[in-house]
This record gives C-alpha cells, structure tokens and sequence, in this order.
C-alpha cells in the first residue's frame, strides 16, 4: 500500500466534537504534527472529514 502524511495546518478550536475527534484519530495532537499512514479507505475518509484543517502528501 501507499504511503501518505498528513500533517495539521490548522487549529480544531470551534470545531465539532466529530472534528475533534478525527484528527485526534489521526494521531494528530497540535498544528504542524505529522502523521504517516497506510492509504487505506477508512484513512482516506477521515481525511475526507477534516480536509480543511489537515495538508496530505504522498510519501515514497
């Protein structure tokens, strides 16, 4: 499978508790962390959820 990052560009602060939750889920915790992930369908759909907030890159 191929890899992607996910990194948090933006805060979570008045966003919906689903929101929230996602990018926690992400294993995001605060602006400019990063994440590497599988791209697997259940990934792509919470990236889906928070795209405004998150910036995704494919890695090699």
């Amino acid at each position: 499978m191929a890899k992607i990052k996910v990194t948090q560009k933006r805060s979570t602060i008045g966003r919906t508790v689903n929101q929230k939750r996602t990018v926690r889920a992400l294993g995001l915790k605060r602006i400019s962390d990063s994440a590497i992930h599988n791209e697997s369908p259940q990934v792509l759909g919470m990236i889906d959820k928070v795209k405004h907030l998150i910036e995704v890159e494919k890695v090699k």
